[in-house]
């Protein structure tokens, strides 16, 4: 097999529908590539919707289906898959991460593909992420550190000018080109690559685990590489509700899983002064934005959040990520 296709489910039935519908005709037409769907833990008819889909449509050639009960996340559900055909005795040559929450235009597989049979030591690609309306969404990234997390909690326009050399969004590439991390929702990853460092963190439970795979690949000797070529409207935050620009208070599991990215990826006393700069600079923030009455447009608790999952009060120890699914009568 050449290309698997991943796919997990969670609460967004009808969109995991059209997601095979976009990418139908580029599947069903290339030999080696194929469809794995997980349903995530949704429950209710989630999983007989999808069976039925894919029986009336005829995908059943390319498309598999499996389920798992309670939720495991994006990386729990991810590696279910991605063992599972491991273990088959036709294992792909790449592993396509794709939410759910995404419809493919046309040649995004195959400009992927292409690109990584091109370049030998690119372990993960990454696709152009466009919002419903044509707009680029924020892809790719450069590493998270004390500089980016200083400007992300000012929102100051001379701090961002001066630290725009580590802005985490750098200018968006017009063509293929190494760069330092790529976001999940299209993420490429190269079978070998994955033999030697290891399949996603699911201590990390759902979020950061884009950017760690990326950091352990580098770390190895792998590139990342942005694809424009591969064009893919993202409908972000679908099954989870976390978006960019949404004022939603964030839950404990965003902050869990930052921390214990940052731990065990840059130690406690990097961690350490990352906090304190987010902190300190969201605070600069939240009085700024008082005394000059702008408008509240931050997720509610932000601060208060930040400083009990900081690694002054949570610890200096990381800790997986708990899964919510997993506590009584609660969900993410």
């Amino acid at each position: 097999m050449k290309l698997l296709v991943v796919i997990l489910n969670y609460r967004v039935t009808a969109l995991t529908i059209d997601c095979l519908r976009s990418l139908a005709p580029e599947v069903s037409a290339t030999p080696g590539f194929r469809v794995a769907v997980i349903e995530n833990g949704t429950g209710g008819d989630a999983y007989v919707t999808i069976r039925r889909a894919i029986d009336e449509n005829g995908w059943s050639g390319w498309v598999s289906l499996d389920e798992v009960h309670p939720n495991r996340g994006f990386t729990g559900g991810n590696n279910i898959l991605i063992r599972k055909a491991l273990a088959s005795g036709d294992p792909p040559d790449y592993f396509l991460l794709l939410n759910a929450d995404t419809v493919v235009e046309p040649d995004a597989l195959g400009a992927l593909v292409r690109q990584m049979d091109m370049t030998p030591r690119a372990g993960i690609g990454g696709s152009l992420l466009l919002s419903p309306d044509g707009v680029v969404q924020a892809s790719p990234f450069r590493f998270a550190g004390i500089a980016t997390e200083l400007d992300r909690g000012m929102g100051l326009g001379v701090v961002s000018r001066l630290l725009k050399p580590w802005a985490i969004v750098p200018p968006t590439p017009e063509a293929p080109c190494s760069v330092e991390w790529v976001s999940g929702a299209s993420m490429i990853l190269r079978k070998t690559m994955l033999d030697q460092i290891g399949l996603l963190d699911e201590g990390l439970y759902t979020y950061f685990d884009d950017i760690d795979i990326c950091l352990r690949a580098r770390r190895a000797g792998w590139e990342t590489w942005f694809v424009p070529g591969s064009r893919v409207m993202h409908l972000e935050g679908a099954s989870t509700g976390i978006v960019h620009r949404a004022v939603k208070r964030r839950p404990d599991y965003w902050f869990a899983a930052r921390r214990r990215f940052f731990l065990k990826s840059y130690g406690p006393f990097y961690t350490a002064l990352a906090d304190a700069a987010f902190i300190a600079g969201f605070a600069g923030w939240r009085l700024r934005r008082r005394l000059q009455g702008k408008a509240d447009v931050d997720p509610p608790h932000m601060l208060a959040d930040s400083i009990r999952h900081s690694v002054f009060v949570a610890g200096f120890t990381p800790t997986e990520v708990e899964n919510p699914a997993m506590k009584p009568d609660r969900a993410p």
